[in-house]
């Protein structure tokens, strides 16, 4: 038998069906009470998905804005997390933004073949990752 996810909205519709078929005994509680709990139950996750429905279109809405405006700094030349993340950060409304954010729309720029990368060498020696908007031209440098 194949694994069947049971939600919860499924357990409340079989003790909704449970009270109106007056299957159980309930005691102190009457079936009406029972049935109104559901039906109020259901209506909040219903609002509830409602409103995370909600919030996920915002948040793509603002990704796919953050997205473009990290595409649009991008240049011929190679630039650094640290260079991009202060170029977005000097375009208005995107004062607050954070490294974090501009690394993760710099993995699916890279993806969707918008943007290239490729690992530098910083002046005090360590090796970090630079993104241009075209692919770059492998030197003798990237062979050692």
């Amino acid at each position: 038998m194949a694994d069947v996810k049971v939600t919860k909205r499924d357990i409340l519709a079989a003790v909704r069906l449970v009270a109106e078929n007056g299957a159980v005994d309930f005691g102190t509680v009457s079936a009406d009470d029972v049935i109104a709990y559901v039906d109020t139950t259901i209506a909040q996750l219903d609002a509830k998905a409602a409103k995370a429905k909600e919030r996920a279109a915002k948040n793509k809405t603002e990704g796919d804005e953050l997205r473009a405006t990290v595409e649009g700094v991008l240049t011929d030349e190679l630039q650094t997390i640290d260079a991009i993340t202060t170029a977005v950060q000097a375009v208005e409304g995107y004062e607050d933004v954070t490294k974090s954010k501009i690394t993760a729309r710099l993995t699916q720029l890279t993806k969707a073949g918008a943007a290239f990368k490729a690992q530098v060498k910083t002046e005090d020696g360590r090796k970090v990752m630079a993104y241009t908007n075209i692919e770059p031209v492998s030197t003798d440098e990237d062979a050692e």
